[in-house]
């Protein structure tokens, strides 16, 4: 699976791509600037006109003082080149944009670069900028930054790679975000620089630093089985409402870890679609926690393993290059 669309709301709004610099002013009329979350985006390919250029025509045409959300989508050369310039550009601004709340970097597709080729770099100086920011999500973990830090107001946390560096994973479980309602990671793989373990993520699992987390994803992930098994004891569990162990390569080891371990019953919703569970245990997965009320997404054997002539089975993360 890869990402073929972008991003249709964030933020609670829906999308609203700016119009390119070769798109005619009257072509496309503008909406409110606090009714959608605007995607400033420019060619990956090619581009005549820089992401900071593209910027600099927003703020002149928006009323950015009311803008709430934003996405930014590729920027010129971004399977070579960090977004260190659309960075400066978002932190230049930062007293044009007063009430600016959602923040997303890297709403690229696999047209326009795929998931673990995008370059990213360090997202902390976004961070710092914009103390009043509720949501911030990164995708691509190729040269990913993301250091500890402090953020008082910060509600969501997304990061989607096929590979997020340990260093990356250690920074952010290292944070401290006391108004963090929910964090979603996805993990990938060692293949493209996912080589954190569970031993990294214990100070997410034991839930000291978030006091308000009550959403984990913890997904695309080819140690989905680990995970799992350290969930099945982990103290952040019993203060979560939903849990996300989806789009990783979870079997059979990783559903027994979670029937036996401590009660998920009090969930609201589970999420473990695109597995490599077999239907027994699938089954038993789902009937337990229904009959608790729990919402669950097991998926029906969306994931397909390979298998060599000698036997060997290979088996995938849902969105890996």
């Amino acid at each position: 699976m890869t990402i073929g669309s972008h991003l249709e709301e964030f933020h609670g709004l829906p999308a609203f791509t700016f119009p390119s610099a070769d798109t005619p002013g009257t072509a496309v009329p503008l909406p409110a600037a606090e009714s959608v979350a605007w995607r400033i985006a420019v060619d990956a390919y090619d581009s005549e006109e820089e992401w900071p250029e593209a910027f600099a025509r927003f703020l002149a045409a928006v009323d950015s003082r009311r803008v709430r959300a934003l996405i930014v989508g590729a920027w010129s050369d971004v399977y070579e080149k960090a977004p260190d310039a659309v960075i400066e550009a978002l932190v230049a601004a930062r007293d044009q944009l007063p009430a600016l709340r959602g923040l997303f970097l890297g709403d690229i597709v696999v047209e326009e670069c795929e998931i673990s080729w995008i370059v990213q770099g360090d997202v902390s100086p976004l961070l710092a900028a914009f103390p009043d920011l509720a949501e911030f999500g990164v995708r691509g973990g190729n040269e990913l930054v993301f250091p500890a830090v402090r953020h008082e107001r910060l509600r969501a946390l997304t990061v989607e790679t096929g590979g997020l560096p340990v260093a990356a994973v250690s920074g952010i479980a290292g944070s401290d975000l006391p108004a963090l309602a929910s964090l979603d990671l996805w993990l990938g793989t060692s293949e493209y620089g996912g080589d954190c373990q569970v031993s990294d993520l214990a100070p997410i699992l034991a839930g000291d630093r978030l006091p308000g987390l009550r959403r984990l994803g913890l997904r695309n992930s080819e140690i989905q089985d680990d995970i799992c098994r350290a969930l099945a004891s982990a103290p952040v569990v019993a203060r979560l409402e939903d849990l996300d162990i989806s789009m990783g390569v979870l079997t059979d080891d990783g559903a027994a870890a979670l029937l036996s371990g401590q009660s998920l019953t009090h969930l609201t919703s589970l999420d473990l679609h695109h597995n490599y569970v077999g239907p027994e245990l699938r089954d038993r997965l789902v009937t337990t926690l229904e009959a608790a009320g729990v919402r669950v997404d097991a998926g029906e054997g969306d994931a397909e393993s390979d298998e060599e002539e000698d036997g060997t089975v290979w088996r995938f993360v849902a969105v890996g290059e």
